[in-house]
């Protein structure tokens, strides 16, 4: 909204997780009927040709088009879904489970397949891995419900001793790792099969990669706006593993919805009306939400 991450265009309309009811239809449409409950996340569109588009993996298109911000085949800017209608193209909506409510399926559009892309891989091993979620917020809480619904023995790991109620006691945390005391990230060392790092600010890779076992994998997928620094020599001699991943496919945005109704999950969130929306960024940018803001948009004066 700001132009602080890369050039935004104005006017602007922001929204890039949307839920929704169809009321009207595209003569080629067949995945959809009027009155379906349906989502749309990150991306509207994406060339349809390339490798990642042929492997399900539209997110990685080089020419992929953002919900907001970004610019349609025909040249027109996209805008998202802080408005009362959106045109989206059939392969770019997801749908929505009966037994998820509107304002709860709308955090895993963005937020909850950018936590399940990454721990996918995991599903039906078998194993009992221990797993770590750098940073608290609205990723980092959605990654500890599902590590955990995926059987993961999960350690929270924070600057500070703040969120070790909220960890443990609310989301059903199985550990909460202090980063900033030196004794207790010494006792941790070596013990973590995966850490998914949601954190989107600059911060000390070094420490949190002596956490990992021998080939254990640091998930980055919270944008630090500076460059992030490592030893390259305790990468090479722990045989571990730093990797990005960005949002999820489309298969795997309805794979998350999907995964949450069947396990009966919940986001942590709170709802509010379009007049309220400049007081909740504020608050959001002082962490003061737990853990995302939905915006009533059609409970919303729009006048």
């Amino acid at each position: 909204m700001r132009n602080e991450v890369h050039s935004t265009n104005y006017p602007l309309v922001p929204g890039h997780e949307v839920v929704g009811e169809v009321v009207e239809l595209g003569s080629e449409v067949k995945k959809y009927r009027v009155g379906d409950m349906v989502g749309v996340g990150c991306i509207v569109g994406s060339c349809g040709r390339c490798l990642s588009c042929n492997s399900n993996t539209e997110q990685y298109c080089n020419n992929r088009i953002f919900t907001y911000n970004g610019i349609y085949k025909d040249g027109r800017p996209t805008q998202g879904g802080f408005c009362s209608a959106m045109i989206v193209h059939q392969k770019f909506v997801v749908r929505i489970p009966e037994k998820l409510s509107p304002e709860q399926a709308a955090p895993l559009l963005c937020a909850g397949v950018t936590a399940y892309s990454p721990l996918r891989q995991f599903m039906g091993s078998g194993k009992v891995l221990n797993a770590g979620i750098l940073g608290l917020g609205g990723v980092g809480h959605l990654g500890v419900k599902i590590a955990k619904a995926m059987g993961h023995h999960v350690t929270v790991i924070s600057s500070s001793d703040k969120k070790r109620e909220e960890a443990l006691q609310h989301l059903g945390a199985d550990a909460f790792l202090v980063s900033s005391n030196a004794a207790e990230m010494e006792e941790a060392a070596n013990n973590l099969d995966y850490i998914l790092d949601t954190v989107p600010a600059l911060h000390p890779l070094q420490s949190h990669l002596s956490l990992l076992k021998v080939d254990g994998k640091l998930f980055l997928v919270g944008v630090s706006p500076k460059p992030l620094q490592f030893d390259a020599t305790d990468l090479i001699l722990g045989k571990k593993n730093i990797t990005g991943s960005f949002i999820g496919s489309m298969e795997e945005t309805q794979e998350i919805l999907d995964f949450w109704a069947e396990k009966n999950l919940t986001s942590m969130i709170e709802i509010v009306k379009m007049d309220y929306v400049n007081k909740a960024f504020e608050r959001m940018e002082r962490s003061d939400v737990r853990y995302r803001f939905v915006v009533d948009v059609a409970g919303s004066n729009l006048e």
